[in-house]
């Protein structure tokens, strides 16, 4: 490999356009003029560390020959496992150093992937540190079966093109980052918007949508009898029941709020299928009733069992950046949220789970049950309420 030869891949890498939506296509085109160039690359392993709440990093793997690149993830729990600790990539990481290994050499009794490399035909392998510029090490590794391995001009090359290389894929894993913060926080659907240049104040769209608002039943007496920490994993325990199944059926949760829980399920008005978002909301809500009642915490000698209550309505929402300064909030506001909220004491006084607004029962085909008339704070007339037929209320204390 010249000189002249990797320093066409170099320009490349700093004046070509590079996607932002993944390292996938752009890492075949990277390693095949690589191999251009002169480089003997048989398999090459991209390995990005993820600011993600579930992820500890990403894996992308080119083969010689491959259409695809092989993409996976490792939750936190792979550094505590003896084959990562095993892994030149656990000192890369670590010390921020190159790892190099010849499978058929010694090195192969200390690291076990050297191993499995031989037995592909592998000849050499070599890791490096990909370093960001906010500190944090990645790593990329590359192996050869060329006969004898790489040469010292191939590491040289390596090393010189290590460089640029890594701002490439900074930038890529910024904009993944960027994604997944925005999802965690705010979540997807306001993350795509957000992400795509909706920050300002005002920026706000009129959607339709059925709206889920929940809250955990005698939270704050929990809360005084309980330390802090346990509380907060009891919440987590809690919100996972509902959130699965909330995103499991089309919807978005918006915020937490202490206990309680804002979403949406957006209803495309051009199509016309409330009733189909309609049924998905109701099914949501069924499924994350019966994990609330499964779920059982043990503090100390007892074992702590929960009771939540959801009001479901449907109606118009103003859905966007809401807030003072430079410091807004994504999230929707509209009576049709605020009558939501009053519905969802109205379930509590009743000692219901499930209760639903009049237009909800209508647009739902449900064996429902009349609950009554309710006047609401801030509407002029009494809403119409409705609960499961197959559910039995709460004794209230």
């Amino acid at each position: 490999m010249t000189a002249v030869s990797y320093q066409n891949v170099v320009d490349w890498l700093i004046s070509a356009q590079h996607p932002v939506d993944g390292l996938g296509g752009w890492m075949i085109e990277w390693c095949e003029r690589m191999v251009e160039a002169g480089l003997p690359l048989w398999r090459v392993g991209i390995f990005v560390r993820t600011l993600h709440p579930e992820v500890f990093g990403r894996n992308f793997i080119w083969s010689r020959g491959a259409s695809e690149i092989q993409m996976g993830s490792v939750d936190f729990e792979i550094q505590n496992t003896p084959e990562f600790q095993a892994s030149p990539l656990s000192i890369v990481f670590r010390d921020a150093v190159e790892v190099r290994g010849n499978p058929h050499g010694p090195e192969a009794e200390r690291f076990p992937v050297l191993v499995d490399l031989r037995n592909e035909g592998a000849t050499d392998y070599l890791a490096l540190p990909l370093r960001f510029l906010d500190g944090m090490v990645h790593a990329i590794s590359v192996s050869t079966t060329q006969p004898g391995g790489f040469d010292p001009d191939h590491v040289a090359a390596l090393r010189v093109i290590i460089e640029p290389l890594a701002r490439i894929i900074e930038i890529i894993a910024l904009r993944r980052t960027a994604e997944v913060l925005l999802d965690t926080y705010v979540g997807n659907r306001a993350g795509a918007r957000i992400l795509g240049g909706q920050i300002r104040r005002g920026h706000n769209d009129t959607m339709q949508a059925a709206i889920w608002l929940s809250d955990l039943r005698g939270f704050t007496a929990l809360s005084d009898r309980l330390p802090a920490e346990t509380v907060v994993q009891i919440l987590n325990h809690y919100f996972d029941c509902q959130v699965t199944a909330i995103r499991g059926h089309g919807g978005e949760v918006l915020k937490f709020m202490g206990d309680g829980l804002l979403a949406v399920f957006p209803i495309d008005e051009y199509v016309g299928d409330a009733g189909h978002v309609c049924a998905r909301v109701l099914e949501a809500a069924r499924e994350s009733r019966a994990s609330v009642e499964a779920l059982a915490f043990p503090v100390g000698d007892v074992v702590e069992r929960f009771r939540f209550g959801v009001a479901l309505h449907v109606g118009n929402i103003l859905y966007g950046n809401i807030g003072g300064g430079n410091r807004l909030d994504f999230t929707c506001i509209g009576p049709a949220v605020n009558l939501a909220a009053r519905l969802e004491k109205i379930a509590g006084r009743l000692g219901r789970t499930v209760v639903v607004s009049e237009v909800f029962a209508k647009a739902c085909r449900h064996d429902w049950r009349e609950l009554g008339e309710f006047p609401i704070a801030g509407f002029a007339r009494a809403q119409r309420v409705y609960g499961l037929a197959e559910e039995t209320p709460a004794i209230l204390a």
